[in-house]
């Protein structure tokens, strides 16, 4: 299967339990492509002491995830792409959207 998740949220424990699913995806050899949309594409800078975002980011980054960031929606906030947050466009996320079997949208 190949699953698109769209995040669009800063909350720590939102942003944590997507990528908690989108590694179990991946250990079960699925596909998965994540866009950062609107406040998700500050989920690099989260910390939190109970849920940890950037660790499960990460993981996913190191097991061969896709992901990408919304370039409108950094410029709009003043941050840069970085390897957790590539730089993409609308045209990456229609992309995700039609190729992907299930898209989830986490807000």
């Amino acid at each position: 299967m190949h699953l698109g998740i769209i995040l669009e949220t800063n909350d720590p424990e939102r942003v944590w339990n997507a990528f908690r699913l989108a590694n179990t995806a991946l250990d079960s050899d699925q596909t998965v492509e994540v866009f950062l949309l609107g406040d998700g594409v500050e989920a690099p800078d989260l910390e939190h002491q109970k849920f940890n975002p950037h660790g499960v980011m990460r993981k996913y980054v190191q097991n061969g995830g896709q992901r990408y960031a919304c370039g409108t929606c950094l410029d709009s906030r003043d941050l840069e792409a970085d390897d957790l947050r590539p730089r993409a466009t609308m045209e990456d996320c229609l992309r995700i959207i039609e190729k992907a079997d299930k898209v989830l949208t986490i807000g």
